[in-house]
């Protein structure tokens, strides 16, 4: 077993949409990636399998995950079932305290989540963000030893370059097939990539910069010091 990667997002198919290829490719190289997701994705868009209510949707989604997660090469999803769409109006400690648990019990060592834009500024995003955040910077997850956030408007503003980039065009067709795994959400798969049988270049690259290592906040401003 090699280095352990621990991602932590909102939503089933936010570990496709930012970071699918990147997840592969870890697997590949004989880790076991693991995936914590805060929802379940209840509140997301139906697609052609319409659910009666959110407890459908809900093992809908679970299932499209795990079809997904076997694509990618990741070893453990785990779900805290928070409400979708409801991250920023829960009990945050009870938040931060599932990402610690998550991380203690895989003894993660790079960790993967949003920037504090989420991105998108989706409040999910945003959410989840801080308290994997404020995870880390706990002291109760000493097997931390880098956390990375998705490269972002936010990021790019502070001047802030990606020390992980993925040029997805190789392994489109993986990245493409955890996609459609994810069925229910094709109406935001298809706006944001478009055709899944042709490769988006505007879309090409997955990228996370470095935010945290080894105690030190934003190891590279820290450098330039």
């Amino acid at each position: 077993m090699g280095i352990q990667y621990g991602f932590v997002y909102a939503h089933p198919d936010d570990e496709t949409f930012l970071s699918g290829c990147l997840i592969r490719k870890y697997a590949d190289e004989g880790n076991a990636p693991v995936l914590l997701l805060a929802t379940r994705g209840d509140a997301g868009r139906q697609g052609l399998e319409r659910a009666t209510d959110k407890s459908e949707l809900a093992r809908l989604r679970e299932e499209e995950m795990a079809v997904a997660a076997e694509v990618l090469g990741i070893s453990v999803v785990e779900h805290l079932g928070f409400p979708d769409g409801q991250l920023a109006n829960i009990d945050f400690d009870d938040l931060v305290a599932g990402v610690i648990s998550f991380l203690q019990r895989y003894e993660v060592e790079n960790v993967f989540s949003f920037a504090e834009d989420g991105g998108n500024g989706h409040p999910d995003h945003v959410t989840i963000s801080k308290a994997t955040t404020a995870a880390v910077l706990s002291g109760k997850c000493p097997s931390v030893r880098k956390l990375y956030y998705a490269a972002s408007g936010i990021l790019r503003e502070r001047g802030l370059q990606p020390s992980i980039v993925v040029d997805t065009e190789q392994g489109w067709s993986v990245k493409a097939a955890a996609l459609k795994a994810h069925a229910t959400q094709h109406v935001a798969i298809a706006k944001y990539f478009g055709d899944l049988e042709v490769f988006p270049e505007v879309r090409r690259w997955e990228a996370f910069v470095l935010g945290w290592e080894d105690g030190v906040m934003w190891p590279e401003m820290a450098g330039r010091q």
